[in-house]
């Protein structure tokens, strides 16, 4: 059951019902949300629900209907981020487990690890105890391969994840692995799972081979049951009729996981096939479909595998997946989960230095777009500042109030957001050190129950707006458009205003951050709108963040004389260094009608070219500025 906890409850009214709970042979967990919070009462007892009901402190109790308790969406609405050593899996990040089925050997494991770190996978997986249908296959190297295993997750910084088959082992594991792995067979070997959830680490379930999604998830609860809250579950197909593949992906499971529990799935495309050339599109599938990561079979040359060699990628497919998956995140709204690099930046004589993370700045009110920017470029549970304009963005950056600045730059539709460029020119003490870029997805907002036809006033920002349109012209065409400062203000405004002929335009998390009504979904003119932002730090910031991704672009800003051909020699040695121009953009230089600065993006090329190309520009221009040089992820 459900116990939904007073606001004003007492410390020792939680004592006295936990312990009540208790007594009486419940297990309770508590869970505090934004809105309230609950304790979980699960277990084996005949306790008269009213009974639970009069206790002080309690303000209304519900019980679960599902046969899976602790894993029920019932019991948590919010979805569990699982936490496997530096690395989360869940929310809006898809991470990347990879490596070999088997660990062969000491350079077998290093060089894999090796392969799938540099291509961006973020969890080293490799199998030291085998269950295998044949006897007289490859049973794994035990103990020792778990040594090899660590030592190569420690090399290249990565968690280590490997499966578990015998309860008796489960101490000796875990002085090696991050993370449990309960194989298919061993889903519903009971006495195993509730050994591995006694450890309270997480744990990797798989499904079983003809499970069903109740029985998997009943699985999930005697781990839960037994201690640990961090399970991710992972699809890896079902055994069917069907013998063309391996198994057979049940992709349909990933939505239907999501609504039933708060757990996070991932997917596992190399088993479910058994076929390597299928791997890549079945994870995208699986991704599309809304998992939050995937786990890949990756071995340096499959062909001499002790293991499952024709379902193993060759690294080189492996980082052509990466780099599919990390422009289809993108389009999903998500972005991919990188080793946490970044270390607490050193700013001096500044408040904020006594914190234990970077504190980030954006424009605009809690849910905005730039705050969900900052959410997939750092941690999700990273410190932002809100700031009322982008001068006072810069400002908190310049004076230290803030390590970082998440900045507007374009949008596909509205093009270039001017202000910045020239706050970025202003302020020279500040650099780019990353970029982001983010899916624009606009809803309309409002209270609970509002209809659409009851709307008279519609609040957001000027370019919000503009991008909706069609929207606001062939379906509400009734009500007034209405500029706001910021999306995600408007939607705090007219909360505030708790009038339902008022209605705001912004995204998602904005209506789950005030608690409102999402009316209508998706409702932009053009699918494909996308805004792009740059990160911004002052120097002594910078490098920490710089360490998240390969640097490979820049960004320059520079005059040229008054005369015929400047422009055209500048651009010249970029082409002559063989520097891919990504973008070129003139800008009026304040206090000097009709002269032009000009802003140009390009790629680094190869080593050293780029600071050959600079060597010449500065003989060429009036003046040259480099605003930063850091990682792209388009």
């Amino acid at each position: 059951m459900i116990l939904i906890l007073k606001k004003q409850i007492t410390e020792a009214q939680k004592h006295a019902i936990r312990e009540f709970l208790t007594d009486t042979g419940y297990t309770v967990k508590e869970i505090v949300g934004e809105e309230e919070t609950i304790f979980g009462a699960v277990g084996q007892s005949s306790v008269d629900i009213r009974q639970v009901q009069l206790l002080e402190g309690v303000a209304s109790v519900v019980p679960i209907s599902k046969p899976f308790k602790l894993a029920s969406r019932e019991l948590k609405k919010e979805d569990t981020i699982v936490s496997v050593g530096k690395v989360k899996v869940g929310g809006n990040r898809i991470a990347i487990i990879a490596g070999p089925c088997a660990v062969e050997s000491r350079n077998q494991i290093m060089e894999v690890a090796r392969s799938v770190h540099d291509a961006g996978a973020v969890i080293l997986r490799g199998g030291a105890f085998k269950p295998r249908t044949s006897p007289y296959s490859f049973q794994g190297l035990g103990e020792e391969g778990l040594k090899y295993l660590r030592e190569a997750g420690d090399a290249y910084g990565m968690p280590i994840t490997s499966e578990i088959v015998s309860p008796s082992d489960v101490e000796m594991m875990g002085e090696y692995v991050d993370m449990f792995q309960i194989g298919a067979r061993n889903m519903q070997n009971f006495e195993l799972l509730k050994a591995v959830g006694r450890m309270k680490m997480p744990v990797l379930l798989k499904r079983g081979l003809s499970a069903t999604i109740e029985e998997w998830l009943m699985a999930a609860e005697y781990l839960m049951a037994s201690g640990t809250d961090q399970v991710i579950l992972c699809e890896r197909g079902i055994r069917t009729y069907e013998r063309a593949t391996r198994n057979t992906l049940d992709i349909s499971a990933v939505p239907v996981i999501q609504k039933l529990t708060h757990l996070p799935i991932i997917g596992d495309p190399s088993h479910a096939t058994g076929l390597r050339d299928m791997v890549g599109p079945m994870s995208l599938g699986l991704v599309a479909s809304g998992a939050s990561g995937l786990m890949v079979e990756v071995h340096t040359d499959p062909d001499k595998a002790f293991s499952d060699g024709p379902q193993s990628l060759y690294p080189s497919q492996f980082e052509k997946l990466m780099r599919d998956l990390d422009a289809l995140s993108g389009v999903l709204g998500k972005s991919m989960e990188r080793p946490v690099k970044v270390e607490r930046p050193k700013v001096k004589d500044v408040e904020r230095q006594k914190t234990s993370s970077p504190v980030v700045a954006f424009q605009g009110e809690r849910g905005a777009y730039s705050e969900m920017a900052i959410r997939r470029a750092f941690e999700e549970d990273t410190e932002v500042l809100p700031c009322p304009s982008f001068g006072e963005l810069f400002d908190a950056v310049r004076e230290g109030r803030a390590h970082y600045g998440m900045v507007p730059i374009e949008n596909t539709l509205g093009g270039t957001i001017s202000e910045n460029l020239d706050q970025l020119e202003r302020n020279g003490e500040i650099e780019v050190v990353g970029e982001q870029q983010i899916r624009i997805v606009h809803n309309l907002i409002g209270l609970e129950g509002t209809k659409l036809e009851t709307i008279t006033h519609i609040y957001s920002h000027p370019q919000g707006l503009a991008q909706c349109t069609r929207f606001l012209t062939e379906t509400m065409g009734h009500a007034q458009a209405v500029p706001f400062f910021d999306t995600a203000g408007a939607v705090a405004y007219v909360k505030k205003e708790n009038d339902p002929t008022k209605a705001a335009i912004a995204g998602e998390v904005a209506a789950h951050v005030y608690g409102m009504a999402i009316l209508a979904e998706g409702i932009e003119s053009h699918a494909r709108n996308y805004t792009r932002f740059y990160v911004i730090a002052r120097p002594e910031n910078a490098e920490a963040f710089k360490d998240l991704r390969p640097i490979n672009r820049a960004s320059l800003l520079f005059t040229v004389g008054d005369r015929p051909g400047a422009l055209f020699e500048a651009l010249l040695i970029l082409a002559k260094h063989q520097l891919n121009m990504k973008r070129l953009e003139s800008r009026p230089i304040p206090g000097k009608p009709w002269e032009y600065s000009f802003f140009v993006e390009t790629e680094l090329g190869d080593d050293g070219a780029f600071e050959a190309a600079l060597a010449e520009l500065k003989e060429t221009c009036l003046s040259l500025r480099v605003l930063g040089k850091y990682g792209s992820n388009r």
